[in-house]
Formats: C-alpha cells, structure tokens, sequence
C-alpha cells in the first residue's frame, strides 16, 4: 500500500502540479498538499511494515535463546535468594523482594484444615501407617505348581474342547 501511495503523490505532481484546486473527500487541497498527505502515509505504512518485520525477527530470536536464558535468569535469582535471602536490604539492591514471612494459622483455620482432612480420609478410606499394619488379608485356595527342569521339552497335552452338557459331540443330533 505504501508503494502505491508514492506512485499517487508522483503522479499528482505529475500531472495535477497545474491545477490550483483538489476537491477530496469533503476538502480542498492544493497539488502540493495532496502529494505530501500521501507521502506522509506511505512514510506511515513503510514505518509499520519495517516494525512488525523487526518485531517477527525478534520473536523468532525470543523463540530460540528464550528458553536457555530464561534458565539461567532462574538459576541466578535461585543463587541471590539462597545467599542474601536473610538480607533485605542487599535483596533489594538486586531488585529482588524478600520472601514474605508466613503468618501463623488461626484456630479457627486449623479446626477447618482438620475437619477437611478427617472428612477427605473418610469420602477416600485412607488409614494411617499404624492402621495399616494391622489390615491383614485373608486368602483361600492357593495352588502351587511345581515346577520342574529336564533336559528333552515335553510335548503339552492337547485336550479336545469339551461340549456343553446335554449337547451331543457330533454334528448329526438324530442318531
């Protein structure tokens, strides 16, 4: 579009330099006039064209270092906390807040905190380790088969496939 509104601008100067007077839109504008609004927009569009491909090629860039550096800022905010976390005032040199102190529950918060975790043991029937030992399972029929090693593998026994009861075996039911 910006192409196209320097070829406009030339060609009002072109061929519209003589005439003293532009009716557009709802004004009127002098040759001069027409030709530098259009430049002016089309020194807009290149403007914004030339930023958004700026911004593409500094996304693909986040894109690709982003991960690894975003890592390491990471690791240096871990190793900032974990040498000067008990000096706010060097925390704060760095621009790093310090950790907020926790507050102390309320009875109140406590006896809920209990009530729900009595009543999640309960809905899920979850005992304690105690408790636990003392489940014991009770199992009845276990068979144990032996087994054996020998040199020569033994052939399985094949066994026919056994018919309901009260169907006769072969395929003629009349006889």
């Amino acid at each position: 579009m910006a192409a196209l509104a320097e070829s406009l601008a030339a060609g009002v100067q072109k061929h519209l330099s003589t005439v003293t007077q532009l009716i557009v839109g709802s004004g009127t504008y002098t040759p001069v006039q027409v030709a530098n609004q259009l430049l002016a927009f089309a020194k807009l569009r290149t403007d914004v064209d030339t930023a958004k491909a700026a911004l593409k090629a500094t996304l693909v860039d986040e894109q690709a270092q982003g991960p690894a550096l975003r890592e390491f800022f990471l690791a240096v905010l871990q190793y900032v906390r974990a040498a000067y976390g008990n000096s706010p005032d060097i925390l704060a040199d760095f621009g790093v807040p310090p950790k907020k102190a926790r507050t102390p529950q309320t009875v109140e918060q406590k006896a809920a905190a209990a009530a729900k975790r009595k009543a999640t043991r309960d809905a899920r029937g979850t005992v304690g380790s105690r408790k636990r030992q003392t489940i014991k399972g009770n199992v009845t029929g276990v068979e144990i088969t032996p087994v054996t090693t020998s040199s020569a593998p033994q052939p399985e026994q094949q066994t026919a496939p056994s018919a309901p009861s009260g169907q006769p075996t072969t395929g003629n039911p009349t006889k």
